[in-house]
């Protein structure tokens, strides 16, 4: 997947954020709210555009010269971080993407901050989300806690992955 690039968000992408919020099911599996008004919409991700700091980090991921979602590294400290990532074109979804966004997101992570360990969270419901996260080698760690998801309050599932 040599098309894939993690790039600065630009306020000039927020067409594509637009696009994506007209997506109820794309709604429901990232916790976003439905219908959201277009100006507080464009708000949040001005905030997206400049949120970037030494324990949060949101990048873009371009895709065929387009935004199609975006990716995070959070709570960075103690040379390690939570992966995040956010695929807002749904008919790119299940297509092995996510994989190599990931592997880039790594990637980033060890060369640029030093990064060793890389923890993750999904949904018991969210199966791709889980085959992804296998398929990079990151290991089931717990099983603790659960909210809501896509509809429904679903148990949660801690991954981690050592360099």
């Amino acid at each position: 997947m040599n098309d894939i690039m993690l790039r600065p968000l630009k306020s000039e992408d927020f067409a594509y954020v637009l696009a994506w919020s007209k997506d109820p099911e794309f709604c429901a599996a990232s916790g976003w709210e439905i219908e959201r008004e277009e100006e507080e919409l464009a708000a949040w991700w001005e905030r997206c555009i400049h949120i970037n700091n030494a324990t949060f980090i949101r990048v873009g991921i371009e895709y065929q010269n387009k935004l199609i979602g975006y990716t995070d590294l959070a709570e960075i400290h103690n040379r390690q971080a939570e992966i995040g990532i956010a695929i807002g074109d749904r008919s790119l979804w299940g297509r092995g993407l996510g994989v190599a966004v990931v592997q880039q997101l790594i990637q980033y992570g060890m060369e640029q901050l030093h990064i060793t360990t890389f923890l993750a969270e999904t949904h018991a419901t969210n199966i791709r989300a889980q085959k992804m996260l296998e398929k990079l080698g990151f290991k089931e760690i717990s099983r603790i806690g659960s909210e809501l998801y896509c509809g429904e309050e679903t148990a949660l599932i801690q991954y981690q992955y050592n360099i």
